[in-house]
């Protein structure tokens, strides 16, 4: 992504320093929920929300559009008003991603804040407090965790993946013994943080994933020295009128391109 211009860049760093801290206090507040049992419900059927969404949900609508009233917001856990597609700038949050984890314990987790402009994201947090870790970048700038700058490791002999198993099938047939998949993590935007930080190689995602997932992972990775990619080999736009995406594959290097293939072979209709 081309550096930002001066006041851009200020701009940005602003944002950074009020997402860094409203996603510390959301993970604050849904950690007093953390192994405490909380409400669930369940959307659509199939998809649980808790009360711990909610209350993370409503401090960061409340704390970050008091602080920029003119930005539009976008939220798995708020009804989506188009007015935001008048805004010059937008939040896109997940207040807990990988509820499901979240609701069993697990501790790959995060609350997932980025600011978006013309489909790019201008700033990025994953504040994942049960592992106390935060990970934040800006366009240009290198992607950090907990203050120590982090990237992509380089392509071993051995290759960790994750993501559906239907896809990790259809990795050429060359590839398939250097395998060595990864378990679930229900939190996308953590696992595509673990690429970031050299502790998996790759991950397919499966079709679906909405704009609150990876809007701010995906700026995480690409200033670790990754990247994440559709079925054309160009990143994901955020924002706009469609915010779901079809497969994507997460890597760097060599390895990324033939993930890459696979994702280009499929059938989506």
């Amino acid at each position: 992504m081309p550096a930002l211009d001066q006041l851009t860049s200020s701009e940005a760093r602003e944002d950074l320093a009020l997402l860094r801290d409203a996603a510390r206090e959301a993970g604050a507040i849904a950690m007093r929920y953390f192994g405490n049992n909380p409400q669930v419900w369940m959307k659509g059927g199939t998809s649980p929300v808790s009360e711990a969404d909610h209350a993370a949900d409503a401090y960061l609508r409340e704390t970050l559009l008091r602080a920029r009233p003119d930005y539009g917001w976008l939220s798995e856990e708020t009804a989506d008003d188009h007015a935001r597609l008048s805004a010059r700038r937008t939040f896109v949050v997940d207040p807990i991603d990988g509820t499901r984890g979240f609701l069993d314990g697990l501790h790959s987790w995060c609350v997932s804040v980025a600011v978006v402009e013309a489909g790019r994201s201008l700033a990025g947090v994953l504040e994942c407090p049960a592992k106390r870790e935060t990970y934040w970048a800006l366009p240009g700038e290198g992607a950090y965790l907990n203050d120590r700058r982090i990237h992509v490791r380089p392509l071993g002999q051995d290759v960790d993946i994750g993501g559906p198993k239907p896809l990790v099938d259809l990795m050429p047939q060359a590839w398939q013994g250097r395998l060595r998949r990864t378990a679930y993590i229900p939190s996308l935007a953590y696992r595509l943080a673990m690429i970031a930080a050299g502790k998996l190689d790759a991950t397919f995602v499966k079709p679906s994933a909405h704009d609150w997932d990876i809007a701010a992972a995906d700026l995480i990775l690409t200033e670790a020295g990754g990247a994440l990619i559709d079925r054309t080999g160009k990143p994901p736009r955020y924002a706009g009128e469609v915010i779901n995406h079809g497969a994507l594959a997460a890597g760097s290097g060599e390895l990324l391109g033939v993930l890459a293939g696979v994702i280009a072979g499929l059938d989506e209709g």
